[in-house]
């Protein structure tokens, strides 16, 4: 049997390590040969394979990113694309398909595998922690772990200039990075997607903090949302999924707060840090155990299923349940959170 792989959507921390896992088990105990597909759904669309080995697998346990690239490309929306995707995956002789990504990449692999007959397995990918069917994925660990670490590093200089920072971290629909990270960094105000917050209110939790002589640090999740108002966008432009392209309330959020309060504020924002660099030792040990069992269910014939972690177990859920909805924070976990602001 030979198997494809590829990666889709935005990068993450581990998805190598997922890679070398299945390639390293899927060569040892069943013989299989592996290619990859370069920069995900566009790769297959356009028959751009490489050789997947064991010595191609060698060393990238710790590399950040993904050495068969990414992109957003949906092959639903490109000419003719099921076809071509058909006939390169016969072109290169290849008989299942493992697609690592989140849920528009994972959404890809849902309908090809349902409606056209493509033997497809999935795996769980990315850092905001927002696919239902999972309790975790990979690449959010490490996601947290950085934005922690700026938070930590921006008390120091906000203290000493006793001002306002707004620090923006990702998080389209789902809050977990924010919520995660600023409890763990001991933010003052953290807002999040699901929550749309009151610009007035969160002026008070600062000015109550400066009345302690504490400069307040604010976390705000890039699709966050005023009561009045709604997503702050970098541009209108939509990605090949239909997404707008999200930036910027970080600092339309510093800009309010300096007019409301009169405290000076600034913004930082981490953008595609939290995504780069060494994957944490959870993300590595998530994503080798996920390509380990990404290859079994391909053995067992159990396509149209992806690896989802529950509790520690490693376990298979259809992919379309697992794409059907997305997993956000829930309200009483948010309010936990509500005893630190202010």
């Amino acid at each position: 049997m030979r198997v494809g792989v590829l990666t889709g959507g935005g990068d993450c921390p581990g998805l190598n390590a997922v890679i070398r896992a299945a390639v390293r088990k899927g060569v040892q105990e069943y013989g299989y040969g592996f290619t990859g597909f370069r920069d995900g759904w566009r790769g297959l669309l356009e028959g751009r394979a490489v050789p997947l080995g064991i010595p191609e697998v060698r060393g990238i346990l710790p590399r950040g990113g993904t050495v068969l690239g990414s992109s957003r490309t949906n092959p639903f929306t490109a000419d003719d694309g099921v076809r071509r995707i058909k006939d390169n995956l016969a072109k290169a002789e290849i008989d299942a398909l493992i697609a690592i990504g989140g849920e528009d990449t994972l959404g890809v692999a849902a309908r090809l595998c349902d409606e056209f007959g493509i033997k497809c397995v999935g795996v769980p990918k990315t850092i905001d922690n927002d696919l239902s069917a999972t309790d975790y994925t990979f690449g959010f660990d490490t996601a947290v772990n950085i934005a922690t670490e700026a938070i930590d590093r921006l008390h120091t200089t906000a203290e000493s200039h006793m001002r306002v920072l707004v620090v923006e971290v990702m998080g389209r629909h789902a809050g977990w990075i924010a919520l995660h990270s600023g409890l763990a960094g001991g933010a003052n105000v953290i807002l999040i997607p699901e929550q749309r917050f009151d610009v007035d209110e969160v002026c008070a939790w600062i000015e109550s903090r400066f009345r302690v002589r504490y400069a307040p640090i604010v976390v705000v999740a890039e699709g966050a949302m005023p009561r009045e108002g709604g997503m702050v966008l970098k541009d209108g432009s939509h990605d090949a999924f239909g997404h707008v392209r999200l930036s910027g309330v970080g600092e339309w959020l510093a800009k309010e707060i300096e007019n409301r309060t009169g405290n000076e504020a600034r913004t930082t924002v981490l953008g595609h840090i939290q995504r780069g660099g060494t994957p944490s030792a959870f993300d590595r040990w998530l994503a080798t155990r996920f390509g380990l069992h990404a290859v079994d269910a391909v053995h067992d014939g159990d396509f149209g299923s992806m690896v989802a972690l529950r509790g520690t177990d490693i376990v298979r859920v259809p992919i379309a349940e697992a794409t059907a909805r997305l997993k956000t924070v829930d309200p009483a976990l948010y309010a936990e959170a509500g005893v630190f602001f202010g």
